[in-house]
């Protein structure tokens, strides 16, 4: 199956009760997989292409506080228009699944696969202080796994959870086994809005607060929960890192081009390792710091001008050495290029 479909599959499979989405390339196989008369036929779930993304999110929004699963997929520019439904599933506490199958930007840019949501997806998905759990698929089989690893992890938190996919994993075809089909939700979150019962005090979801010091509070709690976050949902994979001198970082379809470059790196003798981080946040900070106080340096490959690169450099500190190669604009760069960008860092005089 294609990456787009599988992930559709997927969402079936695990009983979600909605999807809300609108169309726009890389991404619009997951729209029309949804929308065909077998798939309906097969589930209940509730699949509707809407006016724009704002939309797609707010309908999202509204699904989640009856205590829902539900999801929207998207590329770039229009997860730029979700940012402020991000924001008030954050600050609502509300579960939910955002997908976005990347693109080259910025502005329209291109229809071709890029890594430049980094930030977007990690540092700046809406307004406010708050942060969404962040998955990095590197396969087919992630892009249909994750989507029920994604709902636990939103329920689990009542938060926000983006699958960051990009081009590559979505458009590319593999086999992959599905997961094991859930039943849809009949019982429901305590906090879920689907009533009010005779002796229980109405129930009240909302991102706003007008009362500053009730306001803080309420922030507090979303920071101590980010913090349990990074303590115990950071997911990333080692290749041929125990003996590794130099580690080459990047995920996703970069990921999967980069362990050729490895591969072939070891062939001439050279002792290079992958750290593929799965979770970009929580970001794998401890294990990227361990790594860096046995080996001489690291490369950060991605399909952008340099953004992962910056949390590799946090986690290692300004002593050890960090380089950067990357293609973008739609480009998709090959182990060949890969390694020869490696040994003109680390293996010639004076490498730059």
């Amino acid at each position: 199956m294609k990456g787009n479909e599988a992930l559709a599959e997927a969402a079936i499979r695990t009983g979600v009760d909605a999807f809300f989405g609108y169309p726009i390339t890389p991404q619009s196989e997951v729209l029309e997989y949804l929308l065909q008369e077998d798939a309906q036929k097969r589930t209940g779930m509730v699949v509707l292409q809407t006016e724009s993304e704002t939309a797609s999110i707010n309908m999202v929004y509204g699904a989640a506080c009856a205590g829902r699963r539900a999801m929207t997929s998207s590329s770039s520019p229009g997860i730029s228009l979700m940012s402020e439904g991000i924001s008030y599933l954050a600050g609502a506490e509300l579960p939910g699944v955002i997908v976005n199958v990347a693109r080259g930007g910025p502005g329209l840019g291109t229809i071709q696969p890029a890594q430049s949501d980094y930030f977007q997806a990690t540092k700046a998905p809406g307004h406010g202080d708050f942060r969404q759990l962040v998955l990095a698929p590197a396969s087919v089989q992630e892009m249909a796994d994750f989507i029920p690893l994604a709902f636990d992890l939103a329920f689990k938190y009542r938060n926000p959870v983006m699958i960051l996919s990009d081009g590559v994993i979505g458009q590319m075809m593999e086999k992959v086994y599905l997961p094991e089909p859930r039943p849809r939700m009949t019982e429901f979150p305590e906090w879920a809005t689907i009533g009010k019962k005779p002796g229980k005090e109405r129930k009240r979801i909302t991102s706003l607060n007008l009362i500053p010091l009730e306001h803080e509070k309420h922030n507090q709690k979303l920071q101590a929960k980010y913090r349990q976050m990074e303590a115990e949902e950071i997911r990333y994979e080692e290749y041929l890192c125990q003996d590794a001198e130099y580690i080459m970082v990047a995920y996703g379809a970069s990921a999967r081009i980069a362990s050729r470059a490895v591969e072939m790196a070891r062939a001439k003798g050279i002792r290079v390792g992958l750290f593929r981080p799965v979770t970009l946040f929580p970001f794998p900070a401890p294990q990227i710091e361990a790594l860096s106080l046995r080996v001489k340096g690291f490369l950060s490959i991605e399909m952008s001008a340099g953004q992962m690169i910056e949390d590799i450099r946090l986690a290692v500190g300004k002593n050890q050495r960090v380089e950067h190669f990357g293609r973008y604009g739609g480009l998709v760069h090959v182990p060949e290029e890969i390694l020869e960008a490696f040994e003109r860092f680390y293996m010639e005089p004076h490498g730059h």
